[in-house]
């Protein structure tokens, strides 16, 4: 990976930028718009976006005013929890597409499993909810499907029924918490894994290992643990409202993490992390 628009390509050959702009807690409106603008400008095409989110307007006034073509841009949102079943996905897709201004999507994404209760109720819940993603995505509304979230214990008996496999599953992914399990499943699976929360919420940044190893290459930590993802093979989201902050977090591909340095990293242990479990969430 050379730059912004290098991309991964998924299973059905559809290419993806290799790292996307995050917008997980970036309000409506205004501060959406700019930011997105700023990361637009800074040579981001991959924007990430969700229902829950709550800024899917702001996103796609920010798609419509950014001056780029409509087909250079990669824009992923998300089911949200509450809208989960056939009907229900259909209609929510419905209204994300309304907010975004969008005639298709990139990429689309169940937000959360159904993990609680039965194992036979909970799975028909993601398999009904994956039928209406496969109907949207043979009807050509969405040119890619996945999940986020799912564990391995999630996703087998979804591919046992499904007609067409998740082609992305997007987790928490940060130094400290590699989910290995279930980034060896998807591996082996042709999944691919994008990485939420590369920074760790903020917390990487303060953390004296990785500061310490960035300083060898001239870079921040921000800079460091994006540039880990994308060596990892995953595929990150680092988020600011910032726009200098925006800016450097895009500027990952002038140098390379040695294998030592690589190794230590990966080795480090848990030390901070959102607390979000998919088998245990309330929301």
């Amino acid at each position: 990976m050379n730059s912004l628009t290098d991309s991964y390509k998924l299973s059905n050959g559809c290419k993806i930028p290799c790292v996307g702009f995050g917008t997980w807690q970036t309000p409506d409106g205004e501060t959406a718009i700019q930011s997105v603008l700023a990361a637009v400008k800074a040579g981001y095409r991959h924007i990430d976006t969700a229902a829950a989110y709550g800024n899917e307007k702001g996103v796609g006034d920010a798609v419509k005013k950014c001056g780029i073509a409509r087909e250079e841009l990669f824009i992923t949102s998300k089911l949200w929890n509450a809208e989960r079943g056939y009907e229900k996905t259909l209609a929510a897709f419905e209204m994300t597409m309304e907010k975004l201004q969008l005639e298709y999507l990139d990429l689309y994404l169940i937000h959360w499993p159904a993990a609680k209760g039965e194992p036979s109720v909970w799975q028909k819940i993601n398999l009904d909810t994956w039928r209406a993603f496969e109907h949207l995505y043979e009807a050509k509304r969405i040119k890619a499907i996945g999940v986020c979230n799912f564990l391995p214990h999630h996703l087998a008996p979804l591919m046992r029924d499904a007609k067409i496999k998740p082609m992305v599953d997007q987790i928490e992914f940060h130094p400290g918490y590699m989910q290995k399990e279930t980034v060896d499943f998807c591996n082996a699976n042709s999944i691919l894994v994008e990485a939420w929360s590369p920074l760790g919420t903020g917390k990487m940044l303060t953390n004296e290992t990785l500061i310490k190893i960035a300083e060898k290459y001239g870079k921040s930590a921000a800079q460091l643990c994006v540039r880990w993802c994308l060596q990892n093979n995953t595929l990150p989201l680092p988020k600011s409202v910032t726009p200098s902050r925006i800016e450097e977090n895009a500027k990952v591909f002038d140098f390379e993490i040695s294998d030592e340095d690589m190794a230590a990293i990966n080795a480090m242990p848990f030390f901070a992390g959102s607390g979000f479990y998919p088998d245990e969430i309330n929301f």
